[in-house]
């Protein structure tokens, strides 16, 4: 246990010299951090010793639990070796057993759903960086140079949709669609068409109906009619669009987004950083609909929330457009310092043989099956507007009056009110706005699931009925 003194010294400490992200730092001065000390499995606990339910995965990384015994000793292993070095001109052994892990694993999601004249399709090349913003920006900026070595100049636009969050470096933010992240850096971005989201429960027909996924897809299909010689690729988050409110595409809706991307010579980049690692039921979201991407960004759940580090994955015919003579330029002149990085990649390695060994993917048709009942039953109440979930990302929208679907005013702060009732029964959520947002690791037991399906229904009913 930590002696009062010490746990104000550090809360000082913090206040006068930690600038927290996401974060109106006012209200952080005024309130008592939440210091976290220790973990294990679903929990975390405080610098005071108390435990609390990880309701959103430290942030949607921890898929296994924290202190998972094989990943810790993977980690050691590699400390016996070496910790980091660089992939500009080296290559390290970690870094190649985990890319022919991941192309296994390609093959393994995708390889139902290729023709044999899509050979060439296969997602088989591996690019390293950091983090799901730099994975994302790899992804741009491939898709970009592929056309222009295709000697395709013209095609340099990217369309992306409303509501889309694929991270804060500035190209990230150029295809980002979430205006109360993004409208403040405006000015530096590059221009980028903006399709509509498919927000089925604020659409103007307020819920799915058969053969929305279609309908949707118009104002996308314009774009690409009209200036698809102009569009490079199409980026989005395939079946739910996470930080942007946790919308969940209506069905057949990315089956279509496919298919107009063929139609019309658009590349499809998938940015799976929140939904792949078998966060919506499958190891990826993709794998719902039938799509495989050209290009996909993997970050977040890669390492089982233990070290930082992205891929972006491609395919032979990307690939191969940047072959050629040291004179020609056609390197793809990008890089980071700790591409690839040993400790990082032997994380993820251990995460991968986890999975295997545990049928992760194939655990998870229950715990989802309880989480959809359980959202079912909670969305009947007055103060909630919508609640729905995939896999083991869920979603309760609360709003002021349930028949006009009327938000609560952002100086309400509902979604924080909920959250904070919550932390005190022992459970750690974070918001998104009115939208209370619940990711715990895929590794949670039946019963924890239970218990923080019970909280946050009871932590609803506290605020609205108080």
């Amino acid at each position: 246990m930590f002696s009062e003194d010490k746990i104000k010294r550090l809360e000082a400490m913090d206040k006068a010299h930690i600038w927290h992200p996401f974060t109106q730092m006012k209200d952080w001065m005024e309130s008592s951090p939440l210091i976290i000390t220790e973990a294990r499995d679903c929990f975390i606990k405080d610098i005071r010793g108390r435990w609390y339910l990880d309701g959103v995965s430290s942030l949607w990384v921890n898929t296994l639990g924290h202190r998972r015994k094989e990943i810790n000793e993977a980690i050691c292993k590699q400390l016996g070796k070496v910790a980091h070095t660089t992939l500009l001109g080296l290559a390290n052994e970690a870094s190649i057993e985990l890319a022919g892990s991941l192309a296994a694993l390609m093959d393994k999601s995708f390889a139902p759903f290729a023709g044999p004249e899509e050979k060439n399709k296969r997602l088989t090349r591996i690019f390293y960086s950091d983090n799901g913003s730099t994975a994302v920006e790899v992804g741009l900026k491939m898709a970009f140079q592929y056309w222009q070595h295709k000697g395709r100049k013209q095609k340099y636009l990217f369309v992306s949709l409303e509501n889309g969050y694929h991270g804060d470096t500035l190209g990230a933010v150029s295809v980002g669609g979430v205006g109360i992240f993004h409208e403040a850096f405006k000015p530096l971005l590059f221009g980028t068409l903006k399709a509509p989201s498919p927000y089925c429960y604020r659409c103007g027909f307020g819920l799915e109906y058969p053969g929305c996924g279609m309908a949707c897809t118009g104002p996308l299909e314009e774009f690409f009619r009209t200036r698809g010689d102009e569009i490079a690729a199409l980026v989005l988050e395939p079946m739910v669009q996470a930080a942007g409110g946790m919308i969940f595409s209506p069905p057949g809706y990315l089956k279509k987004v496919r298919e107009l991307c063929n139609k019309y010579g658009v590349l499809l980049i998938a940015d799976e950083v929140a939904t792949g690692f078998g966060r919506t039921g499958r190891m990826f979201a993709c794998e719902h609909e039938g799509v495989i991407p050209d290009i996909l960004c993997l970050s977040k759940g890669i390492t089982g929330g233990y070290m930082p580090l992205a891929v972006t994955i491609t395919n032979d015919e990307v690939y191969g457009a940047f072959l050629g003579e040291y004179e020609e330029l056609k390197t793809f002149f990008h890089g980071h310092s700790y591409t690839g990085n040993p400790l990082a990649c032997s994380a993820a390695l251990a995460v991968l043989e986890i999975f295997g060994k545990e049928k992760i993917i194939e655990s998870l048709a229950p715990k989802s099956g309880l989480m959809g009942e359980r959202l079912e039953q909670i969305s009947a109440y007055a103060g909630v507007g919508h609640a729905k979930s995939l896999g083991l990302m869920g979603r309760i929208e609360l709003v002021a009056d349930k028949s006009s679907r009327t938000p609560h005013p952002w100086a309400e702060k509902m979604g924080w009110k909920v959250a904070l009732r919550a932390l005190e029964k022992g459970l750690f959520i974070r918001p998104l706005g009115n939208v209370l947002v619940l990711m715990p690791p895929l590794s949670i037991s039946t019963a924890n699931l239970e218990r923080m399906l019970d909280i946050v229904h009871g932590s609803i009913c506290s605020v609205f009925d108080s």
